[in-house]
């Protein structure tokens, strides 16, 4: 199952003096369709802005576009000074990956933005980082060397030519400089607490843990130089890590503050973890951390299976139950409030649907009402949550209970399944009544023109087509539920067996009642290449659970008895 595909982009605008300005750069991102703006960081002595927002790829490249045409219309790189290195209107715009897409997509879509910025705004654009065409073009310092003041030369000079847009010093390009586009994993600012005042071991332990590492020294407390004098370093525990010590007046301690350049490489739990190691040998104690900015829900979910394993519990919680364990390990609650739908990108722009949002009685007295939708489609959605839920369930009765220990592994494993499944169920229960609803939006449209009547006729095609897709989808991921639920029952705990029964029976219901919305739909389109694919998938997917289901009822009507 793949996840909802979300981007962050993180563009610098030269502009951090005039809040008109930057209102208006930010404005066209809150006003472009599927992007929801998080941070406006305005900076006077950088006279620079760093802004970040996310959305679907489609949607934030389209924010972006529509931020820096506003940025090369308000920014005359001609009367720009800051502190900060810069050549152009908008300096940088990073593509960031946070769930559902990878770092090549995230570089496709640098590469989209970039020929799009080229050819409609005549902005030169560089490549850089994971986007790069070239490795000299990684490194971003490389890309800028020169700043705003050395582009007539650096357009002149062949090597230098831009990978997108005019490579000639005009007026033009007086104005807007240039941008560099590209991708990069998430970074994760975070600070660790200490109960000591001394900078020193702050220093020694920042150094311990991060990649550049610390400087060797001999028994004279000399540095240690190789043959061309430069300094020794013994390499930090962690790649991909940046860290430093220093005391912070504020908390009246010292604290390591850290910069996780890919959080997938060093991952925030296992740097605590060994802070808290490297600390506790110089006598010093961690006394909570913080999060500086946001964090992906991957990030969080991973230490919330670390802190459950070592606890010997099963990883397959919920996630809500994941994250709040990650929370309390970490201590991201000792210096302040950390409320995760603030901290955590996902759910900054992810809300249940209002479905899913109701409460038992709710849901069912609609289900029960003179409402077509929700229907049988939202209902066996909602039996393969259960399922699967179900499926985990076994697995959490299972793992760490003596007995059991041959099969803690697979009920471990089988458990993230489950609950990765019953997440995808949830959000189908809402999917399949928002694609019936667009199909009744569809009919409704109007038809007294020729025009409008071919319109509508398309409009309602394509909306029973995604309605279609949907039971589908929800047909096909059920083989893999009935699966989840047959490893619940062949080692889970003996005593939830008929619990673990009961998954692969709504499973069953779920992919009977998927498979009669795909029927159903079908008899409307007169595509019959898409009417030929689509059951066919469904009867081997219908085929596969029905057979399954049957064998486990079996067994569980064996083993009850």
């Amino acid at each position: 199952m793949s996840q909802t595909p979300i981007v962050e982009c993180v563009p610098n605008f030269s502009e951090g003096r005039d809040p008109d300005a930057i209102a208006a750069i930010t404005g066209a991102i809150e006003a472009t369709e599927g992007c929801t703006l998080l941070d406006v960081d305005p900076g006077k002595a950088t006279h620079r802005t760093v802004v970040t927002f996310v959305g679907a790829p489609d949607d934030v490249v389209e924010g972006a576009f529509n931020a820096m045409k506003i940025a090369y219309e308000r920014i005359d790189m001609r009367r720009h000074s800051g502190a900060h290195p810069r050549f152009g209107a908008t300096d940088v715009c990073p593509f960031v990956p946070v769930s559902g897409i990878d770092m090549d997509g995230c570089a496709d879509l640098a590469r989209r933005l970039g020929e799009r910025v080229g050819s409609e705004l005549g902005v030169p654009v560089y490549l850089y980082e994971h986007a790069a065409s070239s490795p000299e073009r990684q490194n971003l310092a490389t890309v800028r060397a020169g700043e705003y003041e050395g582009l007539a030369a650096k357009l002149a000079d062949p090597g230098f030519k831009p990978d997108y847009g005019p490579q000639e010093y005009d007026d033009n390009v007086a104005r807007t400089g240039v941008v560099a586009i590209g991708a990069r994993p998430f970074l994760v600012a975070y600070n660790v607490n200490l109960n000591t005042r001394n900078k020193r071991k702050a220093m020694k332990i920042a150094a311990l843990v991060r990649e550049k590492g610390i400087i060797l020294r001999d028994g004279n407390d000399e540095i240690v130089r190789d043959d061309e004098g430069k300094a020794v370093r013994t390499p930090g525990l962690f790649k991909a890590i940046k860290a430093i010590g220093w005391f912070i007046e504020e908390y009246d301690c010292c604290q390591i503050s850290i910069n996780f350049v890919d959080y997938r490489i060093s991952a925030p739990h296992e740097v605590v973890d060994a802070i808290r190691r490297v600390a506790d040998k110089e006598g010093v104690v961690v006394t909570g951390s913080e999060l500086v900015g946001l964090i992906p829900m991957d990030a969080m979910l991973r230490a919330g299976r670390h802190y459950l394993g070592r606890q010997g519990l099963t990883e397959g919680a919920s996630e809500a139950e994941l994250i709040e364990i990650a929370i309390r390990s970490l201590g991201l609650r000792d210096l302040t409030e950390f409320d995760p739908a603030d901290k955590i990108v996902e759910l900054r722009i992810r809300e249940d649907g209002p479905l899913v949002s109701m409460t038992n009685r709710q849901f069912i007295d609609k289900l029960g009402s003179d409402s077509p939708a929700p229907g049988g489609g939202s209902v066996a959605a909602l039996c393969g949550a259960m399922s699967a839920a179900l499926s985990a369930m076994v697995g959490a009765l299972t793992v760490g209970k003596k007995g059991y220990e041959d099969a803690w592994p697979a009920q471990n494993v089988n458990a993230v399944a489950a609950q990765r499944l019953k997440d995808a169920y949830l959000a189908d229960v809402d999917n399949d009544t928002a694609a019936f609803d667009a199909i009744m939006d569809a009919f409704g449209l109007p038809k007294k023109s020729i025009e409008e009547k071919k319109a509508r006729g398309r409009a309602i095609r394509a909306a029973t087509r995604h309605a279609t897709l949907v039971p589908l989808q929800v047909l096909e991921r059920t083989v893999e539920a009935v699966e989840c639920a047959a490893v619940a029952i062949a080692s889970g705990n003996k005593n939830a067996k008929s619990d673990a029964g009961v998954a692969a029976l709504t499973a069953r219901a779920c992919a009977e009642g998927a498979y009669y919305n795909v029927c159903i739909n079908l008899q409307s389109l007169k595509d019959e290449e898409f009417r030929t694919d689509v059951r066919g998938r469904a009867d081997a997917a219908m085929a596969k659970v029905e057979t399954r289901v049957d064998e486990l009822t079996a067994d569980v009507r064996a083993a009850l008895s």
